[in-house]
Protein backbone atom coordinates (compact mmCIF):
# COMPACT_ATOMS: atom_id res chain seq x y z
CA UNK A 1 0.00 0.00 0.00
CA UNK A 2 3.18 2.56 0.93
CA UNK A 3 4.79 1.55 -2.74
CA UNK A 4 1.32 2.19 -3.94
CA UNK A 5 1.06 5.58 -2.61
CA UNK A 6 4.69 6.64 -3.31
CA UNK A 7 3.79 5.70 -6.98
CA UNK A 8 0.72 7.57 -7.32
CA UNK A 9 2.55 11.03 -5.63
CA UNK A 10 5.88 10.68 -8.21
CA UNK A 11 2.78 10.37 -10.78
CA UNK A 12 1.16 13.14 -9.97
CA UNK A 13 4.78 15.34 -9.33
CA UNK A 14 5.29 14.29 -13.20
CA UNK A 15 2.06 15.69 -14.14
CA UNK A 16 1.92 18.20 -12.51
CA UNK A 17 3.65 21.12 -14.77
CA UNK A 18 1.45 19.57 -17.58
CA UNK A 19 -1.82 20.16 -15.86
CA UNK A 20 -1.54 23.28 -14.11
CA UNK A 21 -0.83 24.63 -18.01
CA UNK A 22 -4.22 22.74 -19.06
CA UNK A 23 -5.50 24.57 -15.91
CA UNK A 24 -4.82 28.10 -16.81
CA UNK A 25 -5.08 27.38 -20.81
CA UNK A 26 -7.52 24.78 -21.25
CA UNK A 27 -9.63 24.06 -18.16
CA UNK A 28 -10.40 27.79 -17.32
CA UNK A 29 -10.78 29.19 -20.35
CA UNK A 30 -13.52 26.70 -20.58
CA UNK A 31 -15.54 27.44 -17.40
CA UNK A 32 -15.46 30.96 -18.08
CA UNK A 33 -16.81 30.69 -21.41
CA UNK A 34 -20.03 28.69 -19.64
CA UNK A 35 -20.00 31.58 -17.08
CA UNK A 36 -19.84 34.77 -19.67
CA UNK A 37 -22.44 32.63 -21.69
CA UNK A 38 -25.14 33.68 -19.26
CA UNK A 39 -23.86 37.13 -18.18
CA UNK A 40 -25.66 39.34 -19.78
CA UNK A 41 -23.84 42.53 -21.22
CA UNK A 42 -20.73 41.20 -19.85
CA UNK A 43 -17.64 43.56 -20.50
CA UNK A 44 -14.59 43.20 -19.81
CA UNK A 45 -13.96 46.89 -18.95
CA UNK A 46 -15.92 49.94 -18.36
CA UNK A 47 -18.66 50.86 -15.70
CA UNK A 48 -22.49 50.27 -16.77
CA UNK A 49 -24.95 52.47 -15.22
CA UNK A 50 -25.90 49.36 -12.89
CA UNK A 51 -23.28 46.82 -11.97
CA UNK A 52 -24.02 43.49 -10.99
CA UNK A 53 -23.30 42.68 -7.40
CA UNK A 54 -21.43 39.75 -7.76
CA UNK A 55 -19.59 41.10 -11.23
CA UNK A 56 -15.79 40.06 -9.77
CA UNK A 57 -16.83 36.51 -10.36
CA UNK A 58 -15.86 36.27 -14.40
CA UNK A 59 -13.19 39.64 -13.75
CA UNK A 60 -15.72 42.22 -15.67
CA UNK A 61 -19.11 44.03 -15.93
CA UNK A 62 -22.48 42.51 -16.32
CA UNK A 63 -26.01 43.96 -15.88
CA UNK A 64 -27.90 40.56 -14.98
CA UNK A 65 -27.49 36.56 -15.40
CA UNK A 66 -30.11 34.51 -18.18
CA UNK A 67 -30.41 33.23 -21.57
CA UNK A 68 -30.59 37.01 -23.54
CA UNK A 69 -27.24 36.08 -24.95
CA UNK A 70 -28.04 33.15 -26.45
CA UNK A 71 -31.70 34.62 -27.65
CA UNK A 72 -29.50 37.38 -29.50
CA UNK A 73 -27.67 34.36 -31.38
CA UNK A 74 -30.88 32.84 -32.44
CA UNK A 75 -31.84 36.26 -33.67
CA UNK A 76 -28.71 36.36 -36.00
CA UNK A 77 -29.26 36.16 -39.63
CA UNK A 78 -25.44 35.25 -39.51
CA UNK A 79 -25.78 32.54 -37.17
CA UNK A 80 -27.77 30.65 -39.33
CA UNK A 81 -25.92 31.28 -42.30
CA UNK A 82 -22.97 30.21 -40.77
CA UNK A 83 -24.92 27.06 -38.93
CA UNK A 84 -26.26 26.08 -42.65
CA UNK A 85 -22.33 26.63 -44.33
CA UNK A 86 -20.90 24.40 -41.22
CA UNK A 87 -23.52 21.71 -41.50
CA UNK A 88 -22.96 21.42 -45.19
CA UNK A 89 -19.27 21.20 -44.96
CA UNK A 90 -19.92 18.76 -42.47
CA UNK A 91 -22.13 16.03 -44.54
CA UNK A 92 -19.80 16.48 -47.65
CA UNK A 93 -16.35 16.38 -46.23
CA UNK A 94 -16.48 13.77 -43.14
CA UNK A 95 -17.65 10.64 -45.01
CA UNK A 96 -16.21 11.68 -48.53
CA UNK A 97 -12.89 12.07 -46.50
CA UNK A 98 -13.19 9.16 -44.40
CA UNK A 99 -14.15 6.60 -47.60
CA UNK A 100 -11.75 8.19 -49.87
CA UNK A 101 -9.32 7.59 -46.72
CA UNK A 102 -9.48 4.61 -46.25
CA UNK A 103 -9.27 3.44 -49.72
CA UNK A 104 -5.81 4.88 -50.32
CA UNK A 105 -4.57 3.48 -47.18
CA UNK A 106 -5.90 -0.48 -48.05
CA UNK A 107 -4.31 0.78 -51.31
CA UNK A 108 -1.31 1.58 -50.07
CA UNK A 109 -1.28 -1.79 -47.59
CA UNK A 110 -1.07 -3.93 -50.74
CA UNK A 111 1.58 -1.89 -52.41
CA UNK A 112 5.18 -3.47 -51.48
CA UNK A 113 7.52 -1.17 -53.43
CA UNK A 114 7.97 2.39 -52.45
CA UNK A 115 5.31 1.94 -49.92
CA UNK A 116 7.47 4.85 -47.89
CA UNK A 117 7.77 7.09 -50.74
CA UNK A 118 4.21 7.32 -51.33
CA UNK A 119 3.07 7.25 -47.61
CA UNK A 120 5.65 10.46 -46.96
CA UNK A 121 3.85 11.94 -50.47
CA UNK A 122 -0.23 11.43 -49.02
CA UNK A 123 1.13 12.82 -45.50
CA UNK A 124 2.51 16.33 -46.94
CA UNK A 125 -0.28 18.26 -46.10
CA UNK A 126 -0.74 17.20 -42.67
CA UNK A 127 3.01 18.93 -42.08
CA UNK A 128 2.23 22.03 -44.27
CA UNK A 129 1.27 25.60 -43.09
CA UNK A 130 -2.32 25.74 -43.79
CA UNK A 131 -2.24 29.46 -45.12
CA UNK A 132 1.24 28.45 -47.71
CA UNK A 133 -2.10 25.82 -49.16
CA UNK A 134 -4.60 28.07 -48.92
CA UNK A 135 -2.62 30.07 -51.45
CA UNK A 136 -1.87 27.40 -53.41
CA UNK A 137 -5.29 26.59 -54.64
CA UNK A 138 -6.24 30.29 -54.65
CA UNK A 139 -3.54 30.30 -57.30
CA UNK A 140 -4.75 27.10 -58.73
CA UNK A 141 -8.59 28.28 -58.95
CA UNK A 142 -8.04 32.04 -59.67
CA UNK A 143 -10.00 33.00 -62.22
CA UNK A 144 -7.45 34.53 -65.02
CA UNK A 145 -4.58 31.98 -64.57
CA UNK A 146 -5.63 29.40 -62.73
CA UNK A 147 -4.63 25.52 -63.51
CA UNK A 148 -8.30 24.37 -63.34
CA UNK A 149 -9.37 26.95 -65.75
CA UNK A 150 -6.79 26.62 -67.98
CA UNK A 151 -7.28 22.83 -68.04
CA UNK A 152 -10.75 23.08 -68.47
CA UNK A 153 -10.72 26.08 -71.36
CA UNK A 154 -12.79 27.90 -68.87
CA UNK A 155 -10.75 31.62 -68.26
CA UNK A 156 -12.31 33.97 -66.41
CA UNK A 157 -14.73 31.85 -64.24
CA UNK A 158 -14.93 32.75 -60.81
CA UNK A 159 -13.93 30.37 -58.21
CA UNK A 160 -13.40 32.25 -55.20
CA UNK A 161 -12.73 35.33 -57.00
CA UNK A 162 -15.29 38.30 -56.90
CA UNK A 163 -18.23 37.37 -59.07
CA UNK A 164 -17.74 33.58 -58.06
CA UNK A 165 -21.23 31.87 -56.77
CA UNK A 166 -21.87 29.84 -53.57
CA UNK A 167 -21.63 26.35 -55.40
CA UNK A 168 -18.25 27.39 -57.42
CA UNK A 169 -16.90 28.66 -53.70
CA UNK A 170 -17.78 25.76 -51.81
CA UNK A 171 -16.47 23.13 -54.06
CA UNK A 172 -13.36 24.78 -53.88
CA UNK A 173 -13.63 24.48 -50.27
CA UNK A 174 -14.61 21.12 -49.97
CA UNK A 175 -11.82 20.45 -52.08
CA UNK A 176 -9.49 21.70 -49.74
CA UNK A 177 -10.84 20.47 -46.79
CA UNK A 178 -10.59 16.78 -48.24
CA UNK A 179 -7.49 16.85 -49.66
CA UNK A 180 -5.83 18.39 -46.29
CA UNK A 181 -7.84 16.21 -44.09
CA UNK A 182 -6.53 12.65 -45.53
CA UNK A 183 -3.17 12.66 -44.06
CA UNK A 184 -4.02 11.82 -40.68
CA UNK A 185 -6.80 9.51 -41.94
CA UNK A 186 -4.63 7.87 -44.28
CA UNK A 187 -1.89 7.53 -41.50
CA UNK A 188 -4.35 5.74 -38.94
CA UNK A 189 -5.96 3.35 -41.38
CA UNK A 190 -2.59 1.91 -42.32
CA UNK A 191 -1.23 2.08 -39.57
CA UNK A 192 -4.88 -0.54 -38.21
CA UNK A 193 -4.27 -2.39 -41.00
CA UNK A 194 -1.14 -3.77 -40.83
CA UNK A 195 -1.92 -4.35 -37.24
CA UNK A 196 -4.32 -7.20 -38.50
CA UNK A 197 -3.90 -10.38 -38.10
CA UNK A 198 -2.75 -12.09 -41.93
CA UNK A 199 -4.49 -15.52 -40.74
CA UNK A 200 -7.44 -13.66 -41.76
CA UNK A 201 -6.81 -12.94 -44.89
CA UNK A 202 -5.17 -16.49 -45.46
CA UNK A 203 -8.43 -18.21 -44.99
CA UNK A 204 -10.10 -16.24 -46.89
CA UNK A 205 -7.90 -16.66 -49.72
CA UNK A 206 -8.55 -20.50 -49.15
CA UNK A 207 -11.75 -20.32 -49.49
CA UNK A 208 -11.99 -18.36 -52.34
CA UNK A 209 -13.48 -15.49 -51.16
CA UNK A 210 -13.88 -12.41 -53.64
CA UNK A 211 -11.91 -9.01 -52.70
CA UNK A 212 -14.96 -6.86 -52.25
CA UNK A 213 -16.29 -9.29 -49.95
CA UNK A 214 -12.99 -9.93 -48.26
CA UNK A 215 -12.62 -5.88 -47.60
CA UNK A 216 -16.71 -6.02 -45.99
CA UNK A 217 -16.36 -8.71 -44.13
CA UNK A 218 -12.93 -8.98 -42.55
CA UNK A 219 -11.20 -5.36 -43.10
CA UNK A 220 -13.71 -3.51 -41.94
CA UNK A 221 -15.09 -5.01 -39.03
CA UNK A 222 -11.69 -5.20 -37.85
CA UNK A 223 -10.77 -1.44 -38.90
CA UNK A 224 -14.07 -0.46 -37.14
CA UNK A 225 -12.66 1.31 -33.97
CA UNK A 226 -10.15 3.35 -36.20
CA UNK A 227 -13.25 4.22 -37.85
CA UNK A 228 -15.18 5.52 -35.16
CA UNK A 229 -12.25 7.36 -33.96
CA UNK A 230 -11.58 9.03 -37.54
CA UNK A 231 -15.53 9.21 -37.83
CA UNK A 232 -16.03 11.25 -34.25
CA UNK A 233 -12.79 13.89 -35.03
CA UNK A 234 -13.44 14.48 -38.51
CA UNK A 235 -16.88 15.80 -37.22
CA UNK A 236 -15.43 17.69 -34.39
CA UNK A 237 -12.61 19.06 -36.88
CA UNK A 238 -15.02 20.08 -39.69
CA UNK A 239 -17.76 21.55 -36.94
CA UNK A 240 -14.90 24.13 -36.11
CA UNK A 241 -13.64 24.93 -39.56
CA UNK A 242 -12.00 28.17 -39.96
CA UNK A 243 -8.71 28.49 -40.95
CA UNK A 244 -9.38 26.55 -43.64
CA UNK A 245 -11.48 29.43 -45.24
CA UNK A 246 -9.46 31.96 -43.97
CA UNK A 247 -6.67 30.11 -46.00
CA UNK A 248 -8.61 30.35 -48.99
CA UNK A 249 -10.00 33.24 -48.87
CA UNK A 250 -8.12 35.68 -46.87
CA UNK A 251 -7.98 37.15 -43.12
CA UNK A 252 -10.95 38.63 -42.17
CA UNK A 253 -13.07 37.36 -45.28
CA UNK A 254 -15.31 34.29 -45.58
CA UNK A 255 -15.97 34.18 -48.91
CA UNK A 256 -14.78 36.65 -52.35
CA UNK A 257 -14.79 39.86 -52.45
CA UNK A 258 -18.13 41.50 -52.45
CA UNK A 259 -19.27 38.58 -50.33
CA UNK A 260 -17.51 38.54 -47.35
CA UNK A 261 -19.55 36.21 -45.44
CA UNK A 262 -20.67 33.83 -48.21
CA UNK A 263 -19.12 30.97 -46.26
CA UNK A 264 -18.88 31.42 -43.16
CA UNK A 265 -18.86 28.98 -40.41
CA UNK A 266 -19.90 28.67 -36.75
CA UNK A 267 -16.39 29.71 -35.51
CA UNK A 268 -16.21 32.23 -37.79
CA UNK A 269 -19.18 33.61 -36.41
CA UNK A 270 -18.21 33.29 -32.92
CA UNK A 271 -14.32 34.73 -33.99
CA UNK A 272 -16.26 37.99 -35.45
CA UNK A 273 -18.43 38.55 -32.81
CA UNK A 274 -15.74 38.34 -30.11
CA UNK A 275 -13.89 41.19 -31.45
CA UNK A 276 -17.16 43.51 -32.61
CA UNK A 277 -16.92 46.62 -29.89
CA UNK A 278 -20.88 46.89 -30.51
CA UNK A 279 -21.33 43.85 -28.84
CA UNK A 280 -20.48 42.13 -25.67
CA UNK A 281 -18.36 39.06 -24.95
CA UNK A 282 -21.04 37.43 -23.75
CA UNK A 283 -22.80 36.64 -27.52
CA UNK A 284 -19.71 34.91 -28.79
CA UNK A 285 -19.12 32.77 -25.29
CA UNK A 286 -23.27 31.77 -26.02
CA UNK A 287 -22.21 31.03 -29.37
CA UNK A 288 -19.46 28.55 -28.56
CA UNK A 289 -21.72 26.77 -26.11
CA UNK A 290 -24.29 25.97 -28.74
CA UNK A 291 -21.18 24.93 -30.99
CA UNK A 292 -19.78 22.76 -27.39
CA UNK A 293 -23.79 21.24 -26.96
CA UNK A 294 -23.98 20.25 -31.13
CA UNK A 295 -20.61 18.58 -30.76
CA UNK A 296 -21.45 16.80 -27.79
CA UNK A 297 -25.07 15.31 -29.04
CA UNK A 298 -23.66 14.33 -32.40
CA UNK A 299 -20.46 12.52 -30.41
CA UNK A 300 -23.12 11.09 -27.81
CA UNK A 301 -24.61 9.72 -30.80
CA UNK A 302 -22.03 7.99 -32.92
CA UNK A 303 -21.05 6.33 -29.40
CA UNK A 304 -24.50 4.64 -29.20
CA UNK A 305 -24.45 3.48 -32.94
CA UNK A 306 -21.03 2.16 -32.44
CA UNK A 307 -22.09 -0.11 -30.18
CA UNK A 308 -23.87 -2.52 -32.31
CA UNK A 309 -21.23 -1.57 -35.11
CA UNK A 310 -17.86 -1.15 -33.71
CA UNK A 311 -15.91 -4.37 -32.96
CA UNK A 312 -12.93 -4.83 -30.52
Amino acid sequence: MLEFKKDNLRALVALAPTLLLMAVFTFWPIINSFIMAFLEEYSFSGMPPQIHKYAWIAGGTFKGVGIGNFVQVFREPDFWKALGNTTIMVLISVPVSVIIGLLIAVALNNVKKFQGFFQTVFFLPYVTNTIALGMVFGSVFHQDYGLVNKLFNSVGVAWINSGATWTRAMVVLMTYTIWNGLAFKILVFLSGLQSIDKQYYQAAQVDGTPRWRTFRKITVPLLSPMILYITITSFIGAFKAYSSVVAIFGTGRYGPVGNDKMLITIVGFIYDRLWESSLPFGIASAGSMILFIIIMLITLVQFQISKKRVHY
